[in-house]
């Protein structure tokens, strides 16, 4: 039996100030009130207690309040404190089919999608299992010893799983230049800070607006030339060297903007490689932000990465 005792740091309101480096192919994303999207759906009770069959389709634009009812639903039942993060991984089914609402993915099999959150997720009839015990005990501990790594001059970020590499994603780091940002209202140096930290807020209704001039849109310009609404995926806030200075991981709208510094701060992934990302992340996972400009292979250096930011002596 696990012993119910909470493992996740406790969130706290984020003011706008955080939010000054961000860039979301223009954007920043500041936090709404926790509104509910439409009605939740119903759940079927299984005698067990160890499964539940989803009675109603569930879309994007009401699935983090669908899973919250899930957790509320069953969190008195099981012997642990159950999370969405716990409950997800126990089924990765999950990801995998949020992964596939990513927009180019859905292109590539001649799919226009126009606003994600109307795409459903969990399907009517699907089976969900809730952990048992040892289940919930193993996940628990692949969360303590889950690290992401992200070194800036190589525009990667890693998942690693007590120190075996899980997933390796494509990013876009911070700028190397200072800008006016309505946000803020000062002069802010764009570039990704280093450090050591960790996650401490997930935003999974974000609002968007232009940290330049601080207006809010809904709508965003893909590589394609196409226009969409905005996709819900949750942001990352991250606390570095015990600052949290704004930066943010999140998902980009403009994948040609990977493995480049075009930011405003933050660490940019595609759509799909986010909500791999923020499963793979529950708060209080550690966090690394490096700038190594030598990569190694069995302790020998294999590349020299250029020094985007001229911090090489």
């Amino acid at each position: 039996m696990i012993k119910k005792t909470p493992y996740l740091y406790s969130s706290i309101m984020v003011t706008v100030f955080l939010y000054i480096s961000c860039n979301f192919s223009n954007p920043l994303s500041i936090e709404k009130e926790q509104t509910k999207i439409g009605t939740t759906p119903h759940i079927k009770e299984v005698p067990s207690h160890k499964q539940f069959i989803v009675t109603k389709n569930v879309r994007i634009g009401t699935y983090f309040e669908f899973m919250d009812s899930v957790v509320s639903k069953y969190d008195s039942v099981v012997p642990y404190e159950l999370t969405e993060h716990l409950l997800v991984n126990n089924n990765p089914w999950i990801i995998e089919t949020l992964a596939n609402t990513d927009y180019y993915r859905m292109m590539a099999r001649d799919s226009f999608v126009y606003d994600q959150r109307q795409m459903i997720v969990l399907p009517k009839g699907s089976q969900l299992n809730i952990p048992d015990s040892l289940s919930a005990s193993k996940l628990l501990n692949n969360f303590f010893n889950t690290e992401l790594d992200i070194n800036i001059p190589e525009y990667k970020l890693r998942i690693f799983q007590d120190s075996i590499l899980l997933y390796t994603f494509p990013i876009r780091v911070g700028q190397y230049r200072e800008r006016y940002l309505k946000f803020g209202d000062r002069v802010t140096d764009l570039r990704t800070k280093t450090g050591i930290g960790s996650i401490v807020k997930h935003i999974k209704h974000p609002d968007f607006y232009n940290p330049v001039d601080g207006k809010r849109f809904y709508v965003t310009r893909r590589d394609d030339g196409k226009t969409t609404m905005m996709p819900q995926i949750p942001w990352i806030e991250t606390e570095i060297n015990n600052v949290r200075n704004g930066q943010m991981i999140h998902p980009t709208t403009n994948p040609k903007t990977l493995g480049k510094a075009y930011s405003n701060g933050c660490i940019g992934v595609g759509e799909a490689d986010a909500w791999i990302v923020y499963y793979y992340a529950p708060l209080g996972t550690k966090l690394i932000i490096r700038y190594d400009l030598e990569t190694y292979d069995e302790g020998k250096v294999i590349s020299v990465l250029r020094d985007i930011y001229n911090l090489k002596d």
